[in-house]
C-alpha cells in the first residue's frame, strides 16, 4: 500500500522573496504564479557531479516528506566495488543509503539500492528518481512488506519554476513504509508458512497412504486444505480435510457447479442407505444437504489435532488413512447401486 503522496518545494537558490512582496501576493490574490516543470538536466547537468553535491547540501528537502531526521551526509562512499551516491544517518544514528537516479526508474538502480543497502546493513534506503515505473512501485511496496526490519522510499524529483523564478527542487513520496503495509506482509509470511507446512503434511500422509492401500495410489500433494480422490461415480469424491486444529474425511457430492438439484437426489439416494452405511462403517456419519450450497457431503470428523499439531502428525495420519479406508468399504456397494440411474 502507498503512502499519501507529499511534496516539500525548496529554492536551488535559497533567495527569499522579501516579506512584504509576499504578503502582497498572498493578501492581494494578484501575483499567483503558475508551476513550470523544467527538464532536470537543465538544472543539473550531471546526478554525481551536480544534483548529488546539491543534495548533500541541502538534505534537510527529505525529512518532511520522508518524516525522517537526516544528517551527516556523506557522498560517493564505497560499497565493495561500487560506490553509493550518498550515506547518512537517521535519528537514531542508523545508516541509510542514498540512490540518485535522474531518469526513470531501471532494474539497474533497483538492484544498486538493494546491494548498498546489504553491503552497508542499512535500517533504510531511499531512491530518488525522475519517473516511477509501475513495477518498481509494487516491488518497493513488497519489499517494505516483506522485511520488517528495514524501510524502503522511492520517492520522484522534479524542477519546477513559478513565472521567471528560479527553479525549484519538487520532491514527491512515491511509496515508503506504513503500518499497514507491514501487517499485510506478516499476513502473507503467515500463509506461506501455513501453505509450506500444509504441503508437508500431505506428503507424509500420502506417503502413508501408499503403504496401507492403493486406494489412492499416485495422487500428488495439493496445494489447498484438502484432496480428493476418485469414488467411483461422477460427481463423487473421496476428501481428506486438514485445518489447524482439526481434520475431516468425507465423501463430497460435487456433480457441477451450480447444479444443486443433481447433487441433492445424489444425496438422496444415498441417505436411503444411512443406516446400512454407518453398521458397516462402525460409527455414525454427519449426513449435509445445505439447501444454501450447491454441494452436498457425508463427513467424520476429527478433533484430537491440525496442522499446528506437528507432534500428533504421525496419529492424525493413520486415523484419516484408516477411517477412508473403512470410509471407502462402507460406501462402495450403495455408490454401486445408484451410480447408473439417470440424475
Amino acid at each position: 500500500m502507498s503512502n499519501p503522496i507529499y511534496y516539500y518545494i525548496i529554492s536551488l537558490t535559497k533567495e527569499n522573496q522579501p516579506e512584504s512582496d509576499r504578503k502582497k501576493g498572498i493578501n492581494g490574490m494578484n501575483s499567483i504564479g503558475k508551476i513550470e516543470r523544467v527538464a532536470l538536466r537543465e538544472v543539473w547537468q550531471h546526478e554525481a557531479s551536480n544534483f548529488t553535491p546539491w543534495l548533500q547540501k541541502n538534505i534537510e528537502v527529505l525529512n518532511e516528506i520522508l518524516d525522517l531526521e537526516l544528517t551527516n551526509p556523506e557522498t560517493e562512499q564505497p560499497a565493495g566495488s561500487f560506490s553509493v551516491d550518498m550515506v547518512v544517518e537517521d535519528q537514531d544514528g542508523k545508516t541509510v543509503v542514498i540512490e540518485n537516479q535522474l531518469e526513470r526508474s531501471n532494474h539497474d538502480h533497483l538492484g544498486k539500492v538493494i546491494t548498498y543497502l546489504s553491503a552497508y546493513e542499512a535500517k533504510a534506503a531511499i531512491w530518488i528518481v525522475s519517473d516511477a515505473h509501475p513495477a518498481h512501485i509494487n516491488a518497493i511496496s513488497w519489499l517494505n512488506e516483506s522485511i520488517s526490519n528495514v524501510s524502503f522510499y522511492l520517492v520522484k524529483v522534479e524542477a519546477v519554476i513559478i513565472g521567471g523564478s528560479e527553479p525549484a527542487a519538487l520532491f514527491t513520496l512515491i511509496v515508503g513504509p506504513s503500518e499497514e503495509g507491514r501487517i499485510i506482509g506478516k499476513k502473507k509470511m503467515e500463509m506461506a508458512e501455513s501453505n509450506t507446512t500444509r504441503d508437508q503434511f500431505w506428503s507424509d500422509l500420502i506417503a502413508h497412504i501408499n503403504t496401507k492401500t492403493p486406494l489412492h495410489a499416485n495422487l500428488s500433494p495439493p496445494k489447498s486444505p484438502w484432496f480428493d480422490a476418485d469414488a467411483g461415480m461422477t460427481g463423487l469424491t473421496y476428501t481428506y480435510w486438514i485445518r489447524k486444529k482439526d481434520s475431516q474425511v468425507q465423501l463430497w457430492i460435487v456433480r457441477g457447479k451450480g447444479l444443486g438439484d443433481i447433487n441433492s437426489k445424489i444425496y438422496d439416494a444415498l441417505i436411503k442407505y444411512r443406516e446400512k452405511i454407518e453398521e458397516n462403517f462402525g460409527a455414525n456419519l454427519e449426513w449435509v444437504n445445505d439447501k444454501n450450497r450447491p454441494t452436498c457431503k457425508i463427513v467424520t470428523a476429527f478433533h484430537d489435532g491440525g496442522l499446528r499439531d506437528k507432534s500428533k502428525w504421525p496419529e492424525i495420519q493413520s486415523n484419516m488413512c484408516d477411517t477412508m479406508i473403512s470410509f471407502e468399504k462402507a460406501f462402495r456397494p450403495f455408490i454401486n447401486k445408484i451410480k447408473n440411474q439417470d440424475f
